[in-house]
């Protein structure tokens, strides 16, 4: 491993990689058996008991060796713990790929200290791919350094994007999406944005927008992709917020051209603003 941290960094990281092994394992341990499906916001929103049962090992882990801390988890909310550190987890990002058998899945998590995002660990269960980043440190693919592409010409990019659970939001990608297709190479919809997030990190894409994101989404991949050398905003630009309502990342170099293209200004979801967490 090229990594060389402080003592205290290099224990939180080792913690979330730790925590995201356990999850995978479980992913993996119960693919085709009685997974309990239940949906939440909406039909196409569903949670599993292996959402439930990662989150729940994530969380012995974690607060085992930092029970002071505070933990967001998607399943279970925000813990009681220290304000300065929270602990921001997505236990099964691509719920409803893995209750379908589609292997395209991972487990989140980010470490935020004092407001700002100081570690991100993305681990894809079915490859095991381990994404991994410190801020000021780089980030990396199973201990080998990672960075975006050099592309500039926005018809040559490869691009993807999510749907939000929300029909209004899904709606309004369908018009972005209409706008955009015509001007890339292609736009591909995986269906688990940590994971896209880690793809435009390591050049396997080139760019990403997504609607609707929540901080457990997010988090880590954010990291991953700006000390890869990429770029993360809003929808005008603007730094991204966990809570922003519009998430728009990339190389670096495209970014103007993809914001542009997009229009995201314009659009009415940028009305909503999702709860502080």
């Amino acid at each position: 491993m090229a990594w060389a941290y402080s003592e205290r960094v290099t224990q939180y990281l080792h913690t979330a990689i730790r925590a995201a092994k356990a999850a995978a394992a479980i992913h993996q341990a119960n693919l085709g058996s009685e997974l309990g499906i239940d949906t939440k916001s909406s039909e196409t929103d569903l949670v599993t008991r292996v959402d439930q049962e990662a989150e729940a090992a994530i969380r012995r882990i974690i607060l085992r060796s930092f029970p002071d801390h505070a933990v967001l988890g998607e399943e279970q909310g925000q813990s009681t713990g220290t304000a300065s550190h929270r602990w921001i987890v997505d236990p099964l990002d691509g719920t409803l790929n893995y209750a379908h058998g589609f292997p395209f899945y991972c487990v989140s998590i980010a470490l935020e200290i004092d407001g700002l995002v100081q570690v991100g660990v993305v681990l894809d269960s079915v490859r095991g791919e381990l994404f991994t980043a410190v801020r000021g440190g780089g980030s990396y693919c199973n201990g080998a350094p990672i960075s975006v592409t050099r592309e500039t010409v926005l018809r040559k990019a490869m691009l993807a994007t999510g749907f939000a659970y929300d029909e209004a939001a899904v709606l309004v990608n369908l018009e972005i999406f209409k706008r955009i297709m015509p001007k890339a190479r292609a736009v591909r919809r995986p269906g688990a944005a940590a994971l896209d997030l880690c793809y435009v990190a390591c050049g396997r894409l080139d760019g990403f927008w997504e609607l609707k994101l929540n901080p457990w989404d997010v988090a880590a991949g954010a990291l991953i992709i700006t000390e890869a050398g990429g770029r993360v905003t809003g929808g005008a630009g603007e730094a991204y917020e966990l809570n922003n309502p519009v998430l728009v990342a990339s190389n670096g170099p495209l970014h103007e051209a993809l914001l542009q293209t997009l229009q995201l200004t314009r659009i009415t979801v940028l009305n909503y603003r999702a709860e502080p967490y």
